[in-house]
């Protein structure tokens, strides 16, 4: 793969750099509740030397009762200064999450205006794989200036979304499993209808991934989005279920050169909610 410290970079790349006092790297482990893991503990236990812990429920918005929502803009600032994250600064993320937390998080950044932040190809199982070092000891940082610049054209809301799907303005691309998609299986939050937001396209998150966990090459990502019918000429919105997968479709279409992205934040969280918005079931 060719390294970009704007999306992607390698284990070699990360280990080359680990001692450069610029870089700063950021575990992003995040899990489903019925998988019984906890991200924050098994950071404790082990992680990339000088990585510090993003909890993506924890920064996020308290005003919203829909998972992980973006913080506010100051609310970010405050958190990043306080984990001594600022500008200047490269940040590279990794996560050892199926759901690829670690690419929630560099949305996160990049909605916050942050470009320089790569997610490291492979996550710690790479690193680990690889023989390379970890420890359990907490960086004690300090506090950095962190200016926050909101990108809104990265985000979309529920309305903004119901537009796109009733005209057709932006393709929606759905990161869910083809199951959830099609309306097969329950969705594994409460309460929430199964299916999808009408128009939409299915490309599950998996699909843009190897078997060990590294992205795809560029050429593979765009046949992803083409085999799903997607237009890459055309504005997509990616989506899933709270905000997390969707983000690894829009990291695949920045390294594929599809900066005409944005990431629906409530999803089908959000979505399958509210009885008034119409879903649709099945592959149409």
């Amino acid at each position: 793969m060719t390294d970009d410290p704007r999306t992607l970079v390698s284990t070699d790349w990360l280990a080359a750099r680990l001692r450069d006092p610029d870089i700063r790297v950021i575990d992003a482990s995040w899990h489903m509740p019925a998988t019984g893991r906890d991200g924050r503990a098994e950071y404790d236990a082990a992680h990339i030397p000088g990585a510090w812990f993003f909890d993506i429920d924890a920064i996020s918005d308290p005003q919203s009762d829909l998972p992980h929502m973006a913080p506010p803009p100051e609310a970010f600032a405050d958190a990043m200064r306080a984990a001594g994250i600022g500008d200047g600064q490269q940040v590279v993320i990794y996560d050892d999450a199926a759901g690829r937390s670690a690419t929630r998080a560099w949305w996160t950044f990049r909605l916050m205006g942050k470009t320089d932040v790569a997610v490291l190809d492979g996550g710690l199982a790479k690193w680990r794989a690889e023989g390379r070092a970890v420890d359990d000891r907490a960086p004690a940082p300090r506090e950095r200036q962190f200016t926050a610049r909101h990108q809104p054209a990265l985000v979309r809301d529920v309305t903004q979304v119901a537009t796109a799907s009733k005209l057709g303005q932006a393709q929606i691309v759905d990161a869910r499993s083809p199951e959830r998609f099609r309306g097969e299986a329950a969705e594994p939050r409460a309460g929430l209808r199964s299916g999808h937001i009408p128009g939409s396209r299915n490309l599950p998150f998996a699909r843009i991934y190897n078997d060990d966990g590294t992205m795809r090459p560029v050429p593979d990502l765009r046949a992803a989005f083409k085999e799903a019918g997607v237009d890459l000429d055309r504005p997509v919105i990616t989506t899933c279920g709270s905000g997390v997968s969707a983000a690894s479709l829009a990291l695949a279409l920045e390294r594929i050169g599809h900066r005409d992205w944005s990431l629906y934040d409530g999803s089908w969280s959000e979505w399958g909610s509210f009885p008034d918005l119409r879903i649709a079931t099945g592959d149409a």
